[in-house]
């Protein structure tokens, strides 16, 4: 089989279509990650409450966020972030100061492509480590985030966007 063929037929980590180029297709297949080895979400929430504890609190904010990227809802999104907010999008690196900012931004801040791949997150795909919970091969991330100086208490919040 012709590479351009193999290529065609895989896709895209970020959006999951069909690769549009070769070149594109021969980056990816050169240097991505390999495909993490499948996890049960039973695993997913241990390794959570390991690294970040008060794993049950994860649930909500999750579900929240896929459902509100597969309607749009940008004042949804807006209130699971934690601001300032650092989001990559169009080759550009934006620090995002406030909700309002956020939504008045919001379809230059999040790409379709986020979320179609956010809207689609299965518990199972998750990737967890110290920073937080990746969502989407990396275009989200969600942290614990502490209440209060001696980080008795924390929230669930959106830390970081990567169109």
């Amino acid at each position: 089989m012709p590479h351009h063929a193999i290529c065609r037929s895989l896709p895209c980590r970020a959006c999951l279509q069909p690769f549009s180029s070769p070149e594109r297709c021969f980056w990816e297949l050169r240097f991505r990650a390999p495909a993490p080895s499948p996890q049960s979400e039973n695993e997913v929430y241990n390794r959570i409450e390991e690294l970040h504890g008060d794993a049950a609190s994860f649930d909500r904010p999750l579900r929240r966020l896929v459902r509100a990227m597969r309607s749009g809802d940008a004042e949804t999104i807006a209130g699971l972030a934690e601001y300032p907010l650092t989001v990559k999008a169009n080759g550009e690196t934006y620090d995002v100061e406030n909700a309002e900012d956020f939504i008045d931004n919001f379809d230059d801040l999040v790409t379709p492509e986020t979320r179609r791949a956010v809207g689609r997150q299965q518990y199972e795909d998750l990737f967890v480590n110290s920073d937080g919970v990746m969502l989407a091969g990396g275009a989200v991330w969600m942290g614990a985030v502490c209440d209060d100086n001696a980080c008795e208490a924390s929230h669930w919040a959106i830390i970081a966007i990567n169109n």
